[in-house]
């Protein structure tokens, strides 16, 4: 048994993807060859290849499950992840995308890029993965390195780069082995089409006429740089150049000194043994230390294809696999490490599982779980109405393998039954969901509100409730009940998704709540809320790449329209043409042997999953589908409340008249309309009919908010408030406060709330940005306020978040996932209770939760209106000074000068 893992001190992770067949396991064996790890070149033809461990792999040819293996190039020790290649079995190779600090993308000279290619390099995109290209099957006739290249540039990214003889090329490096003149041409044309990539390069190369090692390994591993190195894994040819190339140019990771890893694996070994599989990435890993679920590491095993090693501790960066684990699940987070991203690529089809005559079904469906663990969206459910287990499952491949796998490890021949869409649901409005549970002796209310998502956004809970209304236990799990089950939807009973479902209020009884009260009243309050809203039934879509004869380019077409997908521009590439487009998955299924047949086997079609979509005959699929909400049991739509000593079933649509709390949607609904009648009678009186925002600034607003949460939670603790008017008097000038005040704006709400700036963000957003920032700079230049205006940067990608300051106010741009109320609400807990906070917005749900809070609001039109006063106030002052303090000659002189021109002007002296 080892000791320790000082070895893996300088080490990286580094995964092989792509295309099936492309030759990702033969350049997996050759880089292990080539390293020294392995004595003998195995073939996968052959059977024998080292990282081929199982039967069922050597006997298809094919990558089945993702395999390590470990080996030092230089001074780099390097552990290699092999995946699959098969869109079948995408999600375990998507899993693996989590740990990887490098990622090698085989792709075949023969082929080119593919469409499954595609999908795998917009998964390198999405998880920020740092990516060497191995352009593979050089050998073979027809293949044209240049033609290969722009392709590369053309349809993957233009910083896609031939590294294949970048040795006279950094600085520093020694030139190649032709003459002198061939190697620096060579080096300058691969200088320039590095210092291409990027304009710090370009500025580095055009002052000294290099660029260092340090700084293209620093562009590559930021993911402005794509490597590429062309050669045949077969042949062991362009191996060298690629690993050259790896122990040049990478940087090593930066872990934290606390402890954390992320799982992407669930295997069991030869004696059944559950292994969890993880990287370590931060602190150490040592056998017997307690985890945060209370388990404990039995074994860390370092694995090297079928082998492994065992060692007493695992340091920041290394992959391992722990036995003693029995609650760990793969894509989880342990440690400092958060929940992991929801995968990209998911099942779309789902089969009854049929087994043979008296087969114990329990039994069975409790082994089927097992491999759920290992495949986590097998999703193998049992289905009490039908009396029938299922499995999602991506296509025919995976269910060949799974048959396999159940009769080696089961003992059971099992057949899959017709698959059937996988569909889901979502929402369009918003809405506000109830649940009530009290039996007799149990008590809980909940109060979500479910809003539409992004697509693809999947589900996203959050807690806006403040915590005098619900402790914070009490928020927590409610949050976890929303997250640990897939919630049902009430058009066909599919899973629901795209969706953000945000706490808002709760009520608990101090003697009868049990955390099973919240359960149900969670489950309720959702199902509550979707029955509300308007449905939108979602169906599953492909994105396929279809290479085809350019004379049958119109039967292709013909085709795409029937099937209700859409596709862009065909391209044409020599006597073929490339379609690439999306089309249901439902229509798209069976085409590929259509394919086959019109082209007489000429042909090609790839699919990867796509994601959803509005499904195009939802009509029909409800009507067949037959699913009633209100009948469904398991998930009941209606709640349970108390009377006379026992418990009553309420319906759905009568829950309303019997819960506890306010709706707090309806109450901002109200508030608004009220706000708005408010601010029209002030316009009407003031002759002002130019609008200019959405919500008044008149203390109604504030009452009424006030008596909504006094009538919900009793008084609302806060420090009193007087409104920020301007005082119209003689002489004016701003009044120091008694303690330091602060003003939260809430930016893009500001500018879309105010015509005039709504009206530049049409055309320049920047410029509207801009305007508002010169706005309160003024602004606050009076009020002498802390001003901190925030702007949404949610969206952008790896956006860290950035604070500056601007003049004399504060600019916030939120983290990515982070938006402006979520910022400006923690904000206005952090300091509400030290300070005197107020927030500018106009998004009426935000005011609700911010007078919870104790804090002051003031809406988009009450600021348009302090600024336009203020504005006035300094215009008044001004006018005033310029009035009485009269600018002469004679008083900006000193005194003796003054007395001295002044003789001069009445005549009793004279300049010399």
């Amino acid at each position: 048994m080892g000791g320790t893992s000082e070895k893996y001190k300088n080490h990286i992770c580094i995964g092989i993807l792509a295309h099936v067949d492309a030759g990702k396991t033969t350049l997996a064996e050759g880089i292990l060859y080539h390293s020294g790890s392995i004595r003998k070149l195995g073939r996968v033809d052959h059977g024998d290849a080292f990282l081929d461990t199982y039967a069922l792999e050597r006997s298809r040819g094919i990558t089945i499950f993702s395999k390590q293996a470990e080996l030092t190039v230089g001074g780099l020790g390097i552990t290699l992840l092999d995946t699959p290649g098969h869109v079948d079995f995408s999600a375990e190779m998507e899993r693996t995308l989590q740990v990887l600090d490098y990622a090698i993308l085989v792709i075949s000279g023969a082929d080119g890029v593919q469409g499954h290619v595609q999908t795998l390099w917009q998964l390198l995109k999405r998880y920020r993965i740092p990516t060497f290209l191995f352009i593979n099957k050089m050998d073979q006739e027809g293949t044209d390195r240049q033609v290969l290249l722009d392709e590369l540039r053309g349809r993957l990214s233009e910083c896609c780069v031939d590294f294949g003889d970048d040795t006279a090329g950094a600085a520093g490096g020694e030139k190649g082995a032709g003459g002198a003149e061939a190697a620096d041409t060579a080096a300058d044309t691969f200088m320039e089409n590095v210092a291409m990539c990027d304009e710090g390069l370009l500025e580095a190369f055009l002052e000294r006429g290099a660029i260092k090692e340090k700084e293209i390994g620093a562009a590559i591993a930021e993911r402005k740089i794509f490597p590429c190195y062309f050669g045949s894994a077969l042949k062991m040819q362009g191996i060298e150049a690629l690993l050259t190339g790896i122990e040049k140019y990478v940087q090593m990771p930066v872990y934290e000194k606390d402890f954390g890893a992320r799982v992407y694996k669930i295997s069991r070994d030869a004696q059944g043994n559950r292994l969890t599989h993880m990287k370590i990435t931060g602190g150490v890993l040592k056998v017997k230390m307690p985890l945060d679920n209370g388990e404990k590491p039995d074994q860390i095993r370092i694995y090297s294809g079928a082998g492994y090693e065992m060692v007493n501790e695992a340091g920041a960066g290394m992959i391992c696999a722990v036995t003693g684990l029995e609650k760990t699940k793969a894509g989880e987070g342990i440690g400092i490490e958060g929940r992991g991203a929801a995968p990209l690529l998911e099942p779309v089809l789902t089969y009854a599982i049929e087994l043979p005559e008296g087969t114990n079904v329990h039994d069975m469906f409790l082994k089927l779980k097992q491999l759920e663990e290992e495949e986590p969206q097998l999703q193998i459910v049992w289905n009490s109405e039908l009396g029938a287990i299922y499995a999602r499952v991506m296509g025919e491949i995976q269910i060949e393998i799974l048959k396999s796998l159940i009769a080696e490890r089961f003992q059971v021949d099992v057949n899959f039954g017709t698959g059937n869409i996988v569909y889901k649901e979502t929402i369009e409005t918003t809405v506000e969901g109830v649940g009530h549970y009290e039996p007799l002796r149990h008590y809980a209310e909940v109060h979500l509100i479910l809003e539409p998502g992004e697509p693809g956004s999947g589900l996203q809970f959050e807690s806006r409730c403040s915590e005098d209304a619900l402790d914070r236990n009490w928020q927590r799990l409610i949050l976890t009940h929303l997250a640990e089950k897939s919630h049902r939807g009430v058009l066909t009973g599919a899973e629901i998704t795209d969706m953000r479902i945000l706490l808002v209020g709760g009520r608990a009884h101090t003697k009868h709540t049990e955390g099973g009260d919240f359960r149900q009243a969670t489950y309720r309050a959702v199902r509550h809320g979707l029955k509300q809203a308007k449905s939108v039934l979602l169906e599953p879509i492909y994105e396929f790449c279809l290479e085809i004869p350019s004379d049958k380019v119109g039967r292709a077409m013909t085709d795409i329209q029937k099937m209700q997908g859409g596709f862009s521009a065909p391209r044409v590439e020599g006597d073929r043409t490339v379609i690439i487009g999306t089309a249901p998955v439902v229509n798209m299924r069976e085409y590929a042997s259509e394919v086959i047949g019109y082209t007489k086997g000429m042909g090609r079609l790839t699919c990867t999953p796509g994601g959803y979509m509005p499904c195009h005959n939802a009509d029909e699929v409800v009507a067949a589908v037959g699913y009633d909400s209100e009948a469904d049991l398991e998930n009941p739509t209606g709640s349970v409340f108390c009377a006379h000593g026992a418990g009553f079933n309420v319906p759905w649509d009568k829950v309303t008249e019997y819960m506890h709390l306010e709706s707090f949607l309806k109450s901002a609904q109200v508030s608004r309309e009220e706000t708005d009648r408010s601010a029209a009678a002030d316009r009407s009186e003031t002759g002002d009919n130019s609008g200019g925002g959405t919500m008044g600034s008149g203390l109604a607003e504030d009452k009424e908010l006030e008596r909504i949460f006094e009538r919900t939670y009793g008084p609302v603790k806060r420090r009193e408030w007087q409104r920020r008017e301007v005082q119209e008097t003689e002489e004016r000038r701003p009044a120091k406060k008694a303690e330091e005040s602060y003003l939260l704006v809430d930016g893009y709400n500001i500018i879309f709330s105010w015509d005039e700036l709504r009206s530049l963000s049409e055309v320049n957003i920047t410029s509207a940005r801009n305007a508002l920032m010169d706005i309160l700079c003024n602004y606050q230049g009076f009020k002498k306020d802390t001003l901190i205006l925030v702007f949404d940067a949610y969206k952008v990608e790896g956006n860290p978040g950035q604070v500056f300051k601007y003049h004399n106010i504060y600019v916030v741009y939120t983290k990515e996932a982070e938006t402006a109320d979520q910022y400006i609400e923690k904000t206005v807990h952090r300091m509400n209770r030290k300070y005197d906070v107020t927030v500018a917005t106009s998004d009426a749900l935000e005011q609700v939760i911010i007078l919870g809070q104790g804090a002051q609001r003031m809406s988009a039109q009450g600021l348009k209106e302090e600024v336009e006063q203020t504005c006035r106030e300094i215009r008044q002052i001004l006018a005033e000074r310029r009035e009485n303090d009269r600018n002469y000659l004679l008083n900006a002189l000193p005194e003796d000068m003054a007395e001295l021109v002044e003789d001069v002007r009445l005549g009793k002296k004279k300049f010399k």
